[in-house]
């Protein structure tokens, strides 16, 4: 069965580019995003990869540890990232998993036999630090991803875990955030004392509480 937001995220135990990893003491606490490729030495996911070797310092900023996984050998793996850091000029910072049997590619459901019955899809997955799924994606292979965006959705799921907010469309870090509707308008400079603004009764705006 596939998973579902809110689902807890499977543990396993897979080899990578830095020795065998167990997933949930990898993660140990912290936020997780797990995506994957379609396979090694191949343009979009070198770019990708690269990508993410440039941003590690700002997903250690979020508290967030990334890894990333396709069905290549481990042999493969170690003679790509020699390719990556070449042509992206990056050193890859992070444990790219080979699971060459499909064990968590089948655990996460990211092989679409309808798009291969070989490779894996570009899955994203974002897992909080109660190993739940917070966010799933799914880009086909000839799509590469924004990490910037999910940089933005990093923000916006810590942001709205510690606080009755949510961010509203195209939310950039800083701008105002939207007060939840469980909350009434009377309560809100209790909880809200920055300000807030009353567009309806269910749309309510406040600055950013954690900024």
């Amino acid at each position: 069965m596939a998973l579902r937001l809110g689902d807890t995220a499977p543990d396993f135990t897979a080899l990578s580019t830095e020795g065998e990893l167990n997933f949930y003491q990898y993660i140990d606490g912290k936020w997780a995003v797990l995506f994957s490729h379609p396979a090694d030495y191949t343009p979009v996911c070198t770019t990708e990869l690269g990508a993410v070797a440039r941003l590690k310092d700002a997903f250690e900023q979020r508290n967030t540890r990334v890894l990333a996984l396709s069905v290549d050998p481990l042999d493969s793996h170690h003679g790509w990232v020699k390719d990556i850091n070449e042509t992206q000029q990056v050193t890859v910072n992070f444990p790219i998993l080979a699971d060459a049997d499909k064990k968590v590619s089948s655990l996460y459901d990211m092989i679409h036999p309808n798009a291969s019955e070989t490779f894996t899809v570009r899955s994203v997955f974002i897992i909080g630090p109660d190993k739940r799924i917070k966010l799933i994606l799914t880009y086909p292979a000839s799509t590469g991803r924004n990490f910037q965006e999910l940089l933005r959705v990093l923000e916006s799921l810590q942001l709205t875990a510690e606080y009755s907010v949510a961010t509203p469309a195209n939310w950039e870090p800083g701008q105002d955030v939207v007060v939840a509707p469980a909350i009434a308008t009377e309560d809100i400079p209790a909880r809200f004392p920055k300000g807030h603004r009353v567009v309806k009764p269910y749309l309510r705006y406040t600055p950013q509480p954690n900024r």
